[in-house]
């Protein structure tokens, strides 16, 4: 894929590093796609400030994040990796095979994440105890099939950034099992060794 011609326009909320925007800026920090950042206090202030990005049709659902790349307006965090997977030819899986499993895994980590943002309006036992542990084990089966680091082996696919994310989110709720599988232990200890983002990572580990 070409450089863009004009630098991409990312919208999100100003989190940190939680939220599912931070999934997108990671995954184009690592191709090497700079981007303009727009943050959004998530405060009283959104329910004014989601309905000016409806109008300036930067999302139709009032949601984020957004992003603004050439002629387009991209919504949606997995939509969003997967658009960006597709024209750069990587970090999809080559086979019909592997792109189903890239799917499949990253599908598990969506229904994850909606449990993940119940759970911090609302704290429960049950998503500690139960929840995470469960969707980390599952996981688990499907890194465990090739000797890693990444879910397809050496090559990173965009659900591994989710799925590293989720890992990231967990610890800093306080809600990350004790122990995790060894095979996801690889998967972080080589995401966060990756050179486009490691600095990063390490400037905000107390963000």
């Amino acid at each position: 894929m070409a450089a863009p011609k004009t630098v991409p326009v990312y919208h999100y909320f100003d989190l940190g590093r939680l939220g599912r925007g931070e999934v997108v800026k990671l995954f184009l920090m690592d191709a090497g796609i700079d981007i303009k950042e727009v943050h959004y206090p998530y405060d009283e202030t959104w329910a004014e400030n989601s309905k000016k990005v409806q109008q300036q049709g930067i999302s139709r659902t009032r949601k984020l994040p957004a992003l603004e790349y050439q002629d387009l307006v991209l919504t949606q965090h997995i939509p969003i990796l997967r658009f960006f997977a597709r024209d750069l030819g990587r970090y999809d899986g080559e086979t019909n095979a592997e792109k189903f499993l890239v799917d499949a895994v990253s599908d598990i980590y969506i229904d994850w994440r909606s449990q993940w943002v119940a759970n911090l309006t609302e704290k429960s036992e049950k998503y500690k105890n139960e929840v995470a542990p469960e969707y980390y084990d599952l996981l688990d089966q499907y890194y465990r099939d090739h000797v890693g680091p990444y879910l397809l082996g050496d090559s990173v696919t965009y659900a591994d950034f989710a799925v590293y994310q989720s890992i990231d989110n967990d610890e800093r709720t306080g809600t990350l099992p004790s122990s995790l599988p060894e095979s996801l232990l690889k998967l972080r200890e080589a995401f966060e060794q990756r050179p486009n983002i490691s600095a990063y990572l390490k400037a905000t580990r107390q963000g």
